[in-house]
C-alpha cells in the first residue's frame, strides 16, 4: 500500500481513493471508500492502454460477467464504468487467504477439508453454469478461504458457455496444470472444462502439490493432453472422488452436483472454516479490514484518517493486498499477457545441408555495443528488455529491438546476480544487502526487504530464494515479503556468492562450488538431501524437470527431486544441462571417463540414453563448461580452442551453421528469448537473429 501519486485520480465514481493497492502491466488497484463508508479494491486500466476499445471493453466485461452470476460463491462486483475515457470496476475486500497461499503456508488440507472444499466450489460452479457461462480460470490463485467459506474471483476470462476457447493473440491462456485438455488443443469448451480444473485445485488441496508438474510449460501441458495426474499425495479414500474429475473426455466427468453429492462432509464439516491454523489467518485478515474500515467511516473528516489507515495497510498491507479480491490478482498475475512485451523476430534461413562450420555468422539486430561490464553474469529477458551489468556499474535494461537504453540501476550490486520473478518482474540486491523487486519494463521498484542477501539464488514465481551474509537461506514470499522459512533457516556456510541454482516442483536445489548439491523442501526449508564431489571448484546450474534434478560436473547425474536417488549417470565431466524436449543436452568437457570428444551430447531425459542419430562434431580443446542454449531451430554453444566463439547449430541435425567471433577476449554469456540470442564478452553486447 503506497500514498496516490502526481498523476493518480482522486476520486473515480462515488469512490475517494486513498491509496494505491498495487499496479500491473495492465493498470493500476486503488483502495477506495464511498459515502457510506464501505472500502473497495478500484481497479484502472492504464491511460495509454485506454484507447484500445476491445481492450477497454474486455476490462468491463470482467464486471458484466460476474454480476451475471448470482452466488455467495464468487466474489461480489460493486460497480463499473467508463469514466473520462479509463474504465473502472470497483470490487469488495475479500478477508482471507488464497487457497494457494493456505496450502503453501499450513499444508494441505485434512480429509473434511477437502470435502468441505469440494462441495462448495461445485455449488458455486454449478451456480456459475446455470448463468450460462464457463469461468476458464479455476485454479488455487482464483480461490479465496472466508470465513463463510471459499470464494471464487477472476472472470476475466469467463466467456458464454457455447464460446470457443481463447487462443488469438494477446488473449488469456489456459493456466498450465489447471486448465483441462480440450483447453490445451483449442478446442470448444463448457461446463465439464471447470470440472477439470476443480479436480486439479482439489488435487492441490488434498496433496499439496499440482497433479501435473514439469519446468516447462510445454512438458505440464503434454502430460495434461496425454499423461495421467499424480495423485500420490492425495489420501487414498479421496482419490476415487477426485480421478474421474480429471478424465481426458469432458463427457465422461462428473456434472457439479454429483460431485457436490459425492464429496458430501460429515455433518458440522461447514464449520471447518471457523476452527485451526488457517481459520486463524482468515480472523486476523477479519480484523484488520473491520479495523481500517471503521477508522475510516469514523473520521472521515480527519486527515489524521487518511494518514492512519495508509500507515495502518504500510504496516499490514500484505493481508488486505492478498484479501483485496478479484480486481488485485486480475491486475497482477502472470499469466495475462503484459503490456508492452516486444514482439518475436522474424526467423532468418536454415541452411538445409552440408557443414557450415565456415559460414559468416548473419548481421546482428543491434550491437556490439559497449556498454556492459565485463564480469556480468549472464543476461536476463523480460517483457521488452533484456538487462545485464552495467559498463557504468550497477544495472542497465537495453530495449530487445533496438538494443537502446531502456532505464538503469546504478545502486544495484549486480556480482550479487538477479533472477526473474514471474513473468513480469525480477529480483535483484543493492550494495547494502537488501532485496528488491522491480518491474522488468520500467524499473519500479515494488517492494524490497533488508536480509544482508549476498546473493540471489531463484525464484519459482511465488517466493524469491537468497543467501545472507549469516551463511542461511531465506525464501521471501512474493505476497507477503517475509520470509516464509521459521527461524532458525537451514545452514548451508559453503553457498557464498558463487553457487547456482534451481526451484521448482517443490524444492530448491543449490550446487556450491565445493561440489556440494543441497536439495531443500521450498515449503518447509528443510533439507531433503544432499550429495557431495559432484563439481570440481565451479558451481553448474541444476536443471528441474518433471520430479528430476539434472546435475553436470564430475559425472552428468539425473536424480529423483524428492529423495536424491539416481535414476541414470553419464560418466565424464559434463557442463550444466538444459531440456529439449524429452531430451538432456550437455556439453562433454573431457575427462579420464569421457567418451565424447568434448562435444554437446543429447541423452533421452528419462533412461539416459544416449540419442546416436544426433550427432555435433567436436568443440576443440578447451571447451568452456557452458551450458548450451535453444533458440528457434538452432542451438547455440560456447566454442573452445582456437575459435573462442558462440556457434550455431541446427539444433535438430547437429548441424554448424556459423561461429560468431568476438573483437574482444572474454568470458561469453548468453541469454534467448522472442527468436533473438543476446550475447554479453568483454564488455560488449549484441543480438543475433536465428533460424
Amino acid at each position: 500500500m503506497t500514498p496516490l501519486g502526481l498523476g493518480d485520480p482522486l476520486r473515480l465514481g462515488p469512490y475517494r481513493l486513498l491509496g494505491v493497492l498495487g499496479e500491473g502491466g495492465m493498470g493500476k488497484v486503488y483502495v477506495g471508500r464511498d459515502a457510506s463508508g464501505t472500502v473497495a479494491a478500484v481497479k484502472v486500466l492504464r491511460p495509454e492502454l485506454a484507447h484500445d476499445q476491445n481492450l477497454t471493453h474486455r476490462f468491463l466485461r470482467e464486471a458484466h460477467t460476474a454480476q451475471a452470476v448470482k452466488s455467495s460463491g464468487v466474489a461480489r462486483v460493486l460497480g463499473a464504468q467508463l469514466e473520462g475515457g479509463r474504465p473502472w470496476i470497483a470490487s469488495e475486500f475479500l478477508s482471507g487467504p488464497t487457497l494457494e497461499q493456505a496450502v503453501g503456508a499450513h499444508g494441505p488440507f485434512d480429509e473434511t477439508g477437502v470435502r468441505v472444499l469440494a462441495a462448495a466450489l461445485a455449488t458455486t460452479l454449478s451456480d456459475i453454469h446455470t448463468a450460462g457461462l464457463v469461468h476458464r480460470d479455476l485454479k488455487p490463485a482464483n480461490i479465496v478461504l472466508t470465513s463463510k467459506g471459499p470464494r471464487i474471483i477472476d472472470f476475466g476470462i469467463a466467456r458464454p458457455e457455447h464460446g470457443l476457447t481463447l487462443t488469438t493473440t494477446g488473449q488469456v491462456p489456459v493456466t498450465p496444470g489447471f486448465g483441462a485438455p480440450e483447453q490445451v488443443l483449442g478446442h470448444r469448451v463448457g461446463p465439464a472444462a471447470d470440472v477439470f480444473s476443480l479436480g486439479a485445485v482439489l488435487v492441490y488441496a488434498a496433496g499439496g502439490r499440482p497433479a501435473y508438474t514439469g519446468s516447462h510449460v510445454a512438458t505440464v501441458q503434454y502430460t495434461v493432453v496425454h499423461g495421467e495426474p499424480d495423485l500420490t499425495a492425495v489420501p487414498p479414500s479421496l482419490q476415487p472422488l477426485i480421478a474421474p474429475c480429471l478424465f481426458k473426455e469432458p463427457a465422461q466427468r462428473p456434472v457439479p452436483a454429483q460431485i457436490s453429492t459425492a464429496f458430501a462432509p460429515p455433518r458440522g464439516a461447514q464449520r471447518v472454516w471457523q476452527r485451526g491454523r488457517v481459520a486463524e489467518v482468515i480472523k486476523h485478515h477479519e480484523t484488520q479490514t473491520k479495523q481500517y474500515t471503521t477508522v475510516v467511516g469514523s473520521e472521515r473528516r480527519s486527515g489524521a484518517s487518511r494518514r492512519r489507515f495508509l500507515a495502518g495497510l504500510g504496516a499490514g498491507g500484505a493481508l488486505l493486498a492478498a484479501g483485496g479480491g478479484t480486481t488485485a490478482w486480475w491486475m497482477l498475475r502472470d499469466d495475462f499477457p503484459p503490456a508492452g512485451d516486444a514482439p518475436p523476430a522474424k526467423l532468418i534461413k536454415d541452411p538445409s545441408s552440408g557443414n557450415y562450420y565456415d559460414n559468416k555468422p548473419p548481421r546482428p539486430f543491434w550491437g556490439p555495443l559497449k556498454v556492459a561490464a565485463t564480469d556480468s553474469p549472464a543476461p536476463l529477458v523480460l517483457r521488452d528488455v533484456v538487462i545485464f551489468a552495467s559498463a557504468d556499474g550497477g544495472l542497465t535494461a537495453r530495449k530487445i529491438t533496438d538494443g537502446t537504453e531502456k532505464w538503469a540501476l546504478p545502486d544495484i550490486d549486480a556480482t550479487a546476480r538477479y533472477v526473474a520473478v514471474g513473468r513480469t518482474q525480477f529480483a535483484a540486491v543493492d550494495g547494502k544487502g537488501n532485496l528488491h523487486i522491480h518491474d522488468a519494463s520500467t524499473s519500479e521498484r515494488l517492494w524490497s526487504v533488508s536480509l544482508g542477501v549476498t546473493r540471489v539464488l531463484a525464484s519459482d514465481g511465488s517466493t524469491v530464494y537468497a543467501a545472507t551474509a549469516d551463511d542461511n537461506l531465506r525464501a521471501v514470499d512474493r505476497t507477503s515479503h517475509k520470509n516464509r522459512w521459521p527461524a532458525p533457516t537451514a545452514y548451508v556456510a559453503p553457498i557464498g556468492k558463487t553457487a547456482e541454482a534451481a526451484a521448482a516442483d517443490g524444492y530448491l536445489v543449490v550446487s556450491c562450488e565445493d561440489g556440494t548439491v543441497f536439495a531443500f523442501n521450498s515449503r518447509t526449508g528443510k533439507k531433503a538431501w544432499d550429495l557431495t564431489g559432484q563439481n570440481k571448484g565451479t558451481a553448474f546450474a541444476p536443471l528441474i524437470a518433471d520430479e528430476t534434478v539434472y546435475l553436470g560436473g564430475n559425472d552428468l547425474i539425473a536424480c529423483r527431486l524428492s529423495d536424491g536417488e539416481e535414476v541414470w549417470k553419464a560418466l565424464g565431466t559434463w557442463g550444466p544441462p538444459i531440456l529439449e524436449g524429452d531430451y538432456v543436452l550437455s556439453v562433454d568437457g573431457g575427462g579420464e571417463w569421457s567418451t565424447y570428444d568434448q562435444r554437446p551430447v543429447r541423452f533421452s531425459a528419462g533412461t539416459g540414453d544416449e540419442d546416436s542419430d544426433w550427432y555435433a562434431a567436436p568443440e576443440g580443446d578447451d571447451a568452456p563448461m557452458a551450458a548450451p542454449l535453444i533458440q528457434g531451430h538452432s542451438m547455440w554453444l560456447v566454442e573452445g580452442g582456437d575459435t573462442k566463439g558462440v556457434t550455431a547449430l541446427n539444433k535438430d541435425t547437429g548441424d554448424r551453421a556459423w561461429t560468431y567471433k568476438p573483437e574482444r577476449g572474454g568470458t561469453w554469456r548468453m541469454a534467448a528469448a522472442g527468436n533473438r540470442v543476446f550475447l554479453l564478452n568483454g564488455g560488449e553486447a549484441v543480438a543475433m537473429p536465428v533460424f
